[in-house]
């Protein structure tokens, strides 16, 4: 599924690694918003039907439509012809045409997280110390699914999923 808003994410990204070249200041906050409209739209796009991920576009949406007007003020400062080709990139995007190719990523999006539940995911470079990961999954109530020795999913409510995150923190130094 291709969607306007998977391609906008993608332009402004494009146009804020461009800004930051020409020493723009960006807000440093811009890259978690865009990571976090992206896992919206990923999320949308695993169940379209569900109120919770419609609601999760919109969101991503309105973060995306925020930080195209910052971006777009910058882009102004560059003239006339550079502000013109990025317009068109995002006028296209909005009317669902591929501009950009969407780079492969390494991380997998967890697809059977049910709604109303969070999930994550972590990979490490070394193997998992299996006993000490069931450990900490059964103490904050957590359903854990080892993909392999370096990768496990985490499923529960939101709050657990961060702290199980948060405790299995060192396992990422190792």
């Amino acid at each position: 599924m291709n969607l306007p808003s998977e391609q906008i994410w993608l332009v402004l990204v494009k146009l804020l690694t461009d800004l930051k070249k020409k020493n723009h200041e960006i807000p440093h906050e811009f890259n978690s918003d865009l990571a976090l409209a992206r896992s919206s739209i990923n999320t949308y796009k695993r169940d379209p039907t569900h109120p919770e991920m419609i609601n999760a576009l919109a969101n991503a949406d309105m973060t995306l439509n925020r930080i195209q007007e910052s971006l777009i003020s910058m882009a102004e400062e560059e003239g006339e012809e550079y502000l013109d080709k990025w317009l068109d990139y995002l006028k296209r995007a909005t009317k669902g045409e591929k501009v950009f190719e969407m780079p492969q990523s390494r991380s997998k999006f967890l697809i059977n997280t049910p709604p109303g539940m969070s999930s994550g995911r972590i990979t490490l470079k070394n193997p998992l110390a299996e006993e000490r990961v069931n450990e900490i999954a059964e103490w904050n109530g957590l359903i854990i699914e080892f993909d392999d020795d370096y990768t496990v999913a985490l499923y529960g409510d939101k709050d657990k999923v961060q702290h199980g995150l948060k405790e299995m923190g060192p396992f990422f130094s190792e």
